[in-house]
């Protein structure tokens, strides 16, 4: 059991990342695609924008935008949604991909290879004289650039297409700042915000995505080094951990101490840029 305390800070966070006590897949699909609708037609974009990895989180935000569109359509206006694949090289898991594309049926789809970008900065990084710890510390920022070149290409075509970039960041991951600062955390629009990984989950099944796709291991696979690597390796916690805390329920002292300290020290993620009061 949480101390009262405990559960006082537990009650601070959830109510700042906006995750609902009720829940309703239903519902809240009809909510988020409405919320995309809108705000496409209020100002004045006629497409949206997503890059798809073969997640559940690029899944279900591609279901929306797709049904957005369409909503958008519907009312008269011009709209589209374009999915975008950003692989490395070749993705491992370009298979579960092109599965997510079968279930969005996106309005377009493009290919974009961001390795050669990737991997030229990475050059123009040390040929400039920058250092780095070791092999593994390399990588990890070389993870960073990738995710970074995703949205630079997102933007331009969106930029060509007069759209708005579509960011999958929910409860779970903005809990644990598990996501790139000015690559995958960048967006106009996040319609997955305060959900919890397990609810994300609730919506794909709801959409009509296969099971394999709904609870495939989650994985950034950002590093060489670690292909694949599960998200939850790196949290330290499972994603029920985390779900259960933003869900209000009692987590083990462990579970508590890791969620709290990790979303303290990644605070500088979700806020806007820092000036001079």
């Amino acid at each position: 059991m949480l101390t009262p305390e405990q559960r006082a800070t537990q009650r601070d966070i959830i109510k700042e990342l906006g995750v609902d006590t009720d829940f309703d897949a239903e519902r809240e699909i009809e909510r988020r695609v409405k919320f995309l609708a809108d705000y496409l037609v209020e100002t004045g974009s006629s497409a949206l924008v997503l890059g798809i990895s073969g997640g559940v989180d690029s899944l279900v935000g591609g279901c929306l935008s797709q049904r957005a569109a369409v909503l958008a359509r519907n009312r008269g206006r011009e709209a589209s949604f374009i999915a975008m694949r950003l692989p490395y090289g070749e993705q491992r898991d370009e298979h579960d991909a092109q599965a997510s594309l079968d279930v969005i049926q996106p309005d377009k789809q493009l290919a974009v290879n961001v390795k050669p970008a990737s991997d030229a900065m990475l050059a123009a990084l040390l040929q400039g004289g920058a250092e780095f710890r070791d092999d593994r510390q390399q990588d990890f920022l070389l993870g960073n650039i990738k995710a970074r070149q995703r949205m630079i290409a997102q933007y331009a075509v969106a930029g060509a297409h007069r759209g708005l970039v579509v960011g999958t960041d929910h409860a779970a991951e903005a809990l644990m700042g598990f996501f790139t600062k000015f690559g995958d955390g960048a967006a106009d629009l996040t319609p997955l915000a305060g959900l919890s990984k397990r609810r994300v989950r609730a919506l794909a099944s709801a959409m009509g995505a296969p099971e394999a796709l709904v609870m495939k291991i989650p994985t950034a696979d950002l590093e060489s080094l670690s292909p694949l690597k599960p998200d939850e390796d790196a949290f330290g916690v499972t994603y029920g951990e985390i779900d259960d805390f933003l869900e209000g329920k009692d987590v083990s002292p462990e579970a508590f101490e890791i969620i709290v300290r990790t979303h303290r020290n990644s605070a500088h993620k979700r806020a806007l840029p820092y000036s001079p009061s």
